[in-house]
């Protein structure tokens, strides 16, 4: 006799929902995850109307710091980014700077 197949979990009802603040700290995430959690995150900063937030990414080789960056250029709302400074991080974290006007996401 078989056993009955394990139903499949739900990913909405697993999730974890974070507070939103003017800044994230990108070290719980997984390294895959992290372009769509800046993504996400961007966006909900923008609808409210935020103005600047700061992205900790961390110093390591680089490489999540790209990828941060590479989200920052091809967000149409992002007026521009800087490495944070030495008190909030240095280049271990950037400094984003968003158009004020909120838009509903595409």
């Amino acid at each position: 006799m078989e056993d009955d197949p394990k139903p499949l979990e739900d990913p909405v009802e697993d999730a974890v929902v974070l507070p939103i603040e003017d800044w994230i700290d990108l070290h719980a995430f997984a390294p895959s995850e992290v372009a769509a959690v800046v993504e996400e995150y961007l966006y909900e900063c923008h609808r409210r109307g935020w103005r600047e937030v700061r992205i900790v990414h961390g110093r390591g080789i680089g490489v999540q710091r790209e990828v941060v960056r590479s989200v920052l250029r091809r967000t149409p709302f992002v007026l521009g980014f800087a490495d944070a400074p030495p008190e909030a991080g240095g280049w271990g974290a950037t400094l984003v700077r968003l158009d004020e006007n909120p838009r509903p996401k595409e």
